[in-house]
Order: structure tokens, then sequence, then C-alpha cells
């Protein structure tokens, strides 16, 4: 097993493998795992394609999550891996310390996770873990080492974000006024703010679909 046939499993699915790690970096893996691939979102239509399936059309709530259920699970049967999720919880598996130990995503200036091509727009939809270790690629350092301007340190319109810590209550509470119409329509202005975040193509009705969750 490769991370070539882990990605080839996913593309249908417009998913991609978004990092991977193995116990030796990441000492918070499952009994039985030895090598952890993290998943994402893929490509530019993978807003369409995913909002095209049946959980979305069923009125039931959850659909991003009822749907990464479903896909992972299967693609898990299929290459006999467990297949983990960021949701479901209590328990909550680790996935910030695990996408840490891939070495693709960092510690933005701003405290949220940044990815080295996703940038501030890293999203994990779960995990599949594998009993074997794998031969992993060598990996890089942060996008923010080398961004001269950092335009995400002062991004956000009522500075709920910053590098000094993020102020949940007051970034909320602007979401739900007019003047957070562009944030709620078209994504945190931090996230958009960042180089690699541009292009990650996200589309505005992903993102959307996210602040609308979050800001309830």
């Amino acid at each position: 097993m490769t991370l070539g046939e882990v990605e080839r499993a996913l593309a249908p699915h417009r998913l991609a493998v978004m990092g991977a790690a193995t116990a030796d970096h990441a000492g918070d893996l499952p009994d039985g795992v030895a090598t952890l691939v993290m998943i994402g979102p893929a490509a530019a239509d993978f807003w369409a394609h995913v909002t095209a399936q049946p959980e979305f059309h069923d009125t039931r709530p959850d659909p991003l999550d009822r749907w990464s259920t479903r896909v992972l699970n299967g693609v898990a049967a299929d290459m006999g891996a467990a297949a983990l999720f960021p949701f479901g919880g209590p328990p909550w598996h680790p996935f910030i310390g695990w996408a840490l130990a891939t070495g693709r995503a960092w510690v933005s200036p701003v405290g949220l996770l940044v990815h080295d091509t996703a940038g501030l727009f890293v999203s994990y939809r779960g995990a599949l873990g594998f009993a074997r270790r794998f031969d992993l690629p060598a990996t890089g350092e942060s996008p923010c080492a080398t961004c001269a301007t950092q335009p995400c340190r002062n991004a956000c319109p009522v500075y709920a974000l910053t590098p000094d810590g993020y102020d949940v209550p007051v970034c909320r509470a602007y979401l739900n006024r007019p003047q957070g119409r562009d944030c709620m329509d078209n994504g945190c202005a931090v996230r958009r703010a960042c180089p690699v975040s541009a292009t990650a193509r996200r589309t505005a009705t992903q993102s959307a679909f996210h602040m609308q969750a979050f800001s309830r």
C-alpha cells in the first residue's frame, strides 16, 4: 500500500491526501495504527460533487459529516484501513495534533492551522489508519516562514482573530450583523487573506456552508 494508491481511491470522491504520519512522529495514534493518512477536499469541483450526493437532499441534519462517514468507511473497508473522524465525539480524536505531525500543517501567526497547499482553508473530513508503516515523502516548511507581509494578521474586520488570540463571541456577534455578510457569504476574511488560501480554489458556497454552521 502506498500514498499513491490511497490518492487514487479517494479521487472519485473529490478527496485527497492532506498529509500522513507514522507512529514514529505521532505517538498518540490509535492502537494498531502504524500510519495515519489525513483526508480533505481535493479539487475546485469538490463542493459541486458533494452537494449532489443523497445526504444533501434528504433533509436530515449534518449532511457533510454523514457523507464523509459513508464515503470514508467505504474506502477504509476496501483498503483494509480504519476510518477516523474529527466529529462524532466525545471522545474526540486529536486531529490538530495529527495534522501537525504530518509536517504539512503548522500553527499560523493567527493560531489557526495553515497547510502547505490549502493555506488557512485547510479542513479534514477524516483520516485512514493503516496497520503497516508507509514510506512517506519528505515535507517542507510552513508557508508563513516565507510570507513577507502575513496579511492574515490584520485581516479581521473586528480584530476578533489576530496574533493576540481569538475572541469567538465577538466573531459570532459580527457574523450575525449586516456588516458580517461578506464573511458569511464568502468565508472568513482572515482565511481568505492567506496567499496560499487563494490558490486552494475554495468556492464561496462551500465557505458559506461552514460559516453558517459556525455562526449558529
